[in-house]
């Protein structure tokens, strides 16, 4: 290599990836665009390598800009966790924690830890994301969320799990379905019933399905759903079952008649695993740690009776 490279020079690169255009990256980071094109030139010449090419409809990294971005993402990673690991030494739970949490989880669950967060640390800042699972782990790794609440387990190596609960699963039906007219239900009642889902990219879809495929009930992939409210409408008009997590029934089915019937199956021991999921290794461990402390009492005081702690 010719040269050194600098953090500046990391920042910029980033940026100008991410943005596609030397225009928006520079307005991002608060210089002018000729001194961004400077830099980045100063990096080509230091790396030997042409790692951009212009044109009038922006600007798109070459084969070696792409290899060249993975290892600065790590690199940004790397001195995000400095950062982090300088704020969690001097104040603990000060300073900004990226979290990152499912539809299915985060609407139910965040309200309260958040307004616990904020009392117990005030100068803790929480910025929430709202992705699938599959982008969770995807931003986990390159950086971009400091922890995940999610299902588990999650597809992503080299992360440190806690386990938060165990969340019972409940049978969702139409009102005029026959499993209706039972106060619970077991597996051996869905031999032949139509059963909904949500898509695969999400880790509900994979668990209802093996039970489906046991039970020798019908999977309806034909009819994923996008979400859980797009699930209960449709078991609504009696296009088919469905399991729907307690802490969302709680929330979103009014009792004691909701716009679908809801029952209790296998005596609530059909459950879903929850929990928080960071990198391994992370300087924010400690921060991390505060935060799982808040979110285990959340699940103490505003689940109680409805999930089990672990």
């Amino acid at each position: 290599m010719k040269g050194e490279i600098s953090v500046r020079h990391v920042r910029y690169f980033l940026a100008l990836a991410e943005a596609g255009s030397f225009s928006r990256a520079a307005a991002q980071l608060g210089i002018s665009q000729p001194s961004l094109s400077l830099q980045i030139s100063a990096l080509e010449k230091q790396t030997g390598l042409r790692l951009v090419e212009r044109s009038r409809r922006g600007v798109s990294l070459t084969p070696e800009g792409r290899a060249l971005q993975a290892r600065a993402l790590d690199v940004a990673a790397a001195l995000r966790a400095l950062a982090d690991t300088a704020d969690t030494l001097r104040t603990g739970m000060a300073g900004q924690v990226r979290l990152g949490s499912t539809p299915t989880i985060g609407p139910y669950l965040l309200p309260g830890l958040v307004r616990r967060l904020h009392a117990e640390h005030p100068d803790a800042q929480l910025v929430l994301r709202d992705a699938d699972p599959r982008d969770l782990g995807a931003l986990l790794v390159q950086g971009r969320l400091d922890v995940a609440l999610a299902q588990l387990p999650m597809d992503v190596r080299g992360v440190s799990v806690t386990r938060l609960f165990r969340e019972p699963l409940m049978l969702a039906m139409a009102h005029e379905h026959r499993l209706a007219r039972n106060d619970s239900v077991t597996r051996a009642d869905l031999a032949g019933v139509d059963v909904l889902a949500l898509s695969p990219r999400y880790a509900l879809h994979a668990q209802i399905a093996a039970l489906a495929h046991e039970a020798g009930a019908h999977l309806r992939a034909e009819y994923e759903g996008t979400s859980l409210d797009a699930l209960r409408q449709m078991v609504a008009m009696n296009m088919g079952v469905t399991f729907l997590p307690m802490l969302y029934v709680r929330s979103e089915i009014a009792a004691p008649r909701g716009d679908v019937a809801v029952r209790p199956f296998e005596g609530g021991r059909f459950v879903r695993s929850v929990g928080l999921v960071w990198r391994a290794g992370t300087g924010r461990s400690g921060a991390l740690q505060r935060l799982v402390d808040v979110a285990r009492a959340t699940v103490r005081q505003d689940c109680d009776g409805l999930v089990i702690a672990e």
